[in-house]
């Protein structure tokens, strides 16, 4: 499993484990000074011995490489901003299947719906669900009646 931080601060740990080191540490102590297994400052120190500071360098996490690249996701995120309907839909509503056939349409690059999601939150996007009001409500009327009616017809305690 990997262990938790960025890579950058994984090698900066590196680096202060052989620092350490150097000083005359044993791996011991520098593996409890730094919160690590010791085995793990030996494979540091024994990587360093061999490739120097490229053998302490941070590597590049596995995975699959995402479809869309970040000046593909900016592009999205404009579409997106622009709304819907100015990309010919006939509602201001964004759902997972639009934003799907978007990517499909203007980037050529197939996701599944069920994926979007997970795509829009590495975005900073929300769900987002709109609220369904009459156009005729009347909020005036509605404040009177919670504040003079309600009182009234509601149910009290029993004594």
């Amino acid at each position: 499993m990997r262990p938790a931080g960025s890579p950058e601060a994984l090698e900066r740990r590196r680096h202060r484990a052989i620092s350490l080191l150097e000083q005359g540490w044993m791996p011991v102590e520098v593996a409890q000074k730094l919160s690590v297994d010791r085995r793990s400052v030996r494979r540091w120190r024994a990587a360093f011995e061999k490739a120097g500071e490229s053998g302490l360098a941070a590597k590049p996490s596995p995975g699959r490489p995402p479809k869309l690249d970040s000046e593909a996701r900016e592009k999205l995120e404009q579409y997106l901003r622009q709304g819907p309907r100015k990309l010919g839909y006939s509602t201001d509503l964004w759902t997972c299947a639009r934003v799907a056939e978007v990517i499909r349409k203007k980037f050529k690059v197939r996701y599944h719906v069920d994926h979007i999601g997970r795509l829009l939150r590495s975005m900073g996007w929300t769900p987002q669900k709109p609220e369904r009001r009459a156009r005729e409500r009347d909020e005036p009327a509605i404040e009177g009646w919670v504040k003079k009616v309600w009182p009234r017809v509601k149910k009290k305690r029993r004594g």
